[in-house]
């Protein structure tokens, strides 16, 4: 079933509760206020990027220096993709309807199927690094958790052996994966808006593959879309990986309370404005789930309040560097495939 709510705090925190407490700080601290300015320049600036992209493929035409405009699209459609999370979670606009029309325009700018992310990514709000309830633990071709492997079967028994070598290689069918997870969507019956959806999505490919096919003689077209969805996918992966792989991992009924459900189970990444620009605010992980509706600039400066808060209250806040974060992700992953290093029965 798609999940009906919309990706903000819930309401249902009580008044004296330790999220009750922050989330009075933080308003007070008049960081949930609109950034209209921001995001104008924002969305100005990516929308150029993107245009001025198709452009200079046109341009340059028949040469292989249009693979190099391929990486560089890949990054531009990442940075659409983070625009398209940010309007979903009403950090740019209040209303809904401008929030919904606003992100599927970026959705059908990259291929993505908005219906669909939005569902799944509420979800994962609502418990993240749950393996019962986060759609992002699903063993659908690696395994989380070791319990996960002993079950597994087929390619994530196939896979889940030596997975932390495979991942970023595996990264490179992120972008067709999302492509593809977005089409398959629309099989679901429970979910709002899919003729809108569909219409976008085929609009999307439709162009796509028109331009690339027009603009470039065969072969170099097959190396550009090859060069620039594995780029794009690598980039993806890469924006959110470092947030909760390699965090603990809830099961059964472990579930505590909001504010640590969500401190606890995320990461922070340590950096600077082009980390914050590079990772589109994701780096502050931890108080985007506590306050998924805050605009993204906003939430270096509530950094420091939820840190301190979060060491008067004793509440681990974890915070590292990039490197790290890739390293502490891929370390889970090995540990997860572990029991299947230790049997070789067939799947």
């Amino acid at each position: 079933m798609a999940s009906t709510t919309t990706l903000h705090p819930p309401s249902s925190a009580m008044p004296g509760s330790d999220f009750a407490r922050l989330s009075r700080k933080i308003a007070d601290a008049g960081l949930m206020g609109r950034r209209p300015g921001y995001y104008a320049l924002r969305i100005t600036v990516v929308a150029g990027l993107y245009v001025g992209g198709w452009a200079a493929v046109a341009i340059i035409g028949d040469s292989w220096w249009t693979l190099t405009v391929a990486a560089f699209l890949a990054v531009v459609f990442g940075q659409v993709a983070l625009l398209a999370h940010d309007t979903a979670h009403r950090q740019v606009f209040r209303r809904r309807r401008a929030s919904e029309v606003s992100g599927r325009m970026a959705g059908a700018g990259i291929g993505m199927g908005y219906g669909w992310w939005q569902d799944k990514h509420t979800r994962h709000h609502a418990n993240p690094n749950h393996e019962d309830l986060d759609p992002d633990l699903d063993p659908d071709l690696l395994v989380w958790s070791q319990d996960q492997a002993r079950a597994a079967k087929g390619l994530p028994r196939l896979i889940g052996r030596w997975q932390a070598f495979l991942f970023f290689p595996l990264l490179t069918l992120e972008g067709f994966n999302l492509h593809v997870s977005s089409v398959k969507a629309l099989a679901n019956r429970s979910l709002k808006n899919r003729a809108l959806d569909g219409a976008l999505l085929f609009a999307h490919f439709a162009v796509y593959l028109t331009a690339v096919l027009w603009l470039l003689p065969p072969g170099m077209a097959i190396a550009f879309l090859v060069v620039h969805q594995c780029l794009f996918g690598v980039y993806l992966g890469s924006l959110f990986a470092p947030n909760h792989k390699g965090m603990p991992i809830l099961k059964g009924e472990d579930r505590p309370d909001f504010l640590r459900r969500q401190v606890l189970t995320s990461r922070n990444v340590r950096g600077g404005r082009l980390t914050d620009i590079a990772l589109g605010g994701l780096n502050h992980q931890i108080e985007h789930h506590l306050f998924p509706s805050m605009p993204s600039p906003n939430l270096r400066r509530a950094r420091t309040i939820v840190r301190r808060y979060c060491e008067e209250l004793g509440v681990d806040y974890v915070e590292t560097g990039l490197i790290t974060s890739y390293r502490l992700a891929l370390t889970s992953l090995h540990q997860a495939g572990a029991p299947l290093r230790r049997t070789r029965v067939p799947a």
